[in-house]
């Protein structure tokens, strides 16, 4: 097993380009590798034998935990009975079809159809390419900008990089381009005047907001992008008032809501959809991860009635909407989503998210709240993060370059747990599977504990 371990190890490192990763240190072996073998329900093992409390789900996706043979017999059975066909001329299967309606029986009121793709950065592809089609059918060519975050994440194409606020995804590759724009991030914990209320923070950014649409011209801005909460810029939860505030602004220019349900839909925030959680009512929505777990590649835009409306005008005008993915509502794919959602409601795993993730954070904010290292715990549902400065009174952050986020990773790793260290802070963030126990969630806590106080004392 060790022979056969250090080969994958010489293999991964000369042939194996990995996202999201130092490539010189990796190639070098500066930096581990890890080849994973196996996972039941919140642990997944390595192939040395290491088994780890995975309390990032992956990447906020394996919602059901691993090893649940209701979906992977769903996989092997339509792979049986048909492996693939395509989407395209009103083709379906009935896994796709039925997922489709499965979908849109959970999502909030008002939403009419769901286009399929494979990943989140396709899924916000089609919507771009929505908004500009929905614009030049109604007769408005220059309404086409599209207001992003800083902070926030949307994919890490050509176009959804330009969408991700975040410099990481930016760096070198000649990106964010038109008409891409970015404003505030609805960052609480850094607001740039502390005696800021939530509610007064969430006026700010509205007001920013505003402020950019009027500059830019609001005949030019055909939408607005957002996470429910922000997730990849540093799990951030919006301040009270948030959205409120930022619908009465794009309905005020007749601006598009784009709400990126990457991550939180289908459970994560202890409602089926955050837009639900918060009150956010978009014209259209991305899924993809809590789809099927990721037990397979398949992600979506639910498309409201608003907009499908005009995009059956487009095609009465123009005839076949000339947009489409090979792989669209691949029935291995969709077979996995739909033996998923059934799993979601049997374990009634959107209940467990929403009360097992207010103990996580509660526990959490008991353990380590009150170290002098620790800015903020934060978090809703069963998403929570620790962002840690040098100075918690002066508000003073770490030096970047010391990585004191990762190093917590990496403590908390050898104490038998996975969570993540996030970009452009000293944030560490957390994102269990959906089927996370009390008892689960204190062994998390104790670790997070231990490794705070390795790194920064106790």
């Amino acid at each position: 097993m060790l022979e056969r371990s250090n080969e994958l190890t010489a293999w991964d490192r000369d042939h194996f380009f990995h996202p999201s990763t130092h490539m010189g240190m990796h190639a070098r072996g500066e930096t581990p590798t890890r080849v994973i073998g196996g996972g039941e329900g919140v642990y997944i093992t390595d192939t040395d034998g290491k088994r780890s409390l995975d309390a990032f789900a992956g990447l906020y996706c394996v919602n059901v935990g691993y090893g649940r043979e209701k979906i992977t017999d769903a996989i092997a059975e339509q792979a049986k009975n048909l492996a693939y066909y395509h989407a395209y001329v009103g083709h379906g299967t009935e896994a796709s079809i039925r997922l489709a309606k499965m979908i849109i029986d959970r999502a909030p009121q008002g939403m009419s159809r769901v286009y399929f793709g494979l990943s989140g950065s396709d899924a916000n592809e089609t919507n771009i390419k929505l908004i500009w089609y929905y614009n030049n059918i109604l007769g408005r060519p220059e309404k086409k900008k599209i207001i992003s975050r800083w902070r926030g994440y949307h994919g890490s194409g050509v176009m959804t990089g330009s969408l991700t606020g975040l410099r990481l995804f930016h760096n070198a590759f000649d990106l964010p381009r038109a008409p891409i724009l970015h404003t505030e991030a609805p960052h609480y914990f850094r607001r740039p005047d502390r005696s800021m209320s939530e509610e007064q923070f969430a006026q700010y950014c509205a007001d920013r907001l505003e402020e950019m649409i009027l500059a830019e011209g609001p005949d030019t801005i055909a939408a607005f992008i957002g996470e429910p909460i922000l997730g990849t810029g540093g799990i951030v939860p919006p301040p009270k008032g948030y959205w409120e505030k930022i619908q009465a602004v794009l309905r005020k220019y007749d601006i598009l809501l784009v709400a990126d349900e990457v991550v939180t839909g289908f459970g994560r925030l202890g409602t089926m959809f955050g837009s639900d959680h918060y009150g956010m009512t978009p014209d259209l929505i991305t899924i993809a991860k809590g789809l099927t777990s990721a037990y397979a590649p398949l992600s979506g835009t639910i498309v409201s009635d608003k907009v499908w409306q005009v995009l059956v005008k487009g095609s009465d005008e123009l005839g076949p909407i000339g947009h489409g993915w090979t792989y669209s509502a691949h029935p291995i794919c969709a077979a996995a989503g739909v033996a998923n959602l059934e799993l979601i409601d049997e374990l009634d795993l959107v209940e467990n998210a929403g009360s097992t993730g207010a103990y996580f954070r509660t526990e959490l904010q008991k353990a380590v709240g009150d170290h002098r290292n620790v800015g903020e715990v934060r978090g809703d549902g069963l998403m929570a993060a620790v962002e840690f400065v040098e100075d918690r009174d002066d508000r003073k952050f770490f030096d970047p370059t010391a990585k004191v986020g990762p190093q917590i990773a990496a403590a908390l790793l050898d104490r038998g747990v996975i969570g993540r260290a996030m970009p452009e802070g000293d944030i560490l963030g957390f994102a269990p599977p959906l089927c996370l126990t009390r008892e689960e969630a204190d062994s998390v806590v104790k670790a997070t504990a231990d490794a705070i106080g390795s790194v920064l004392g106790r």
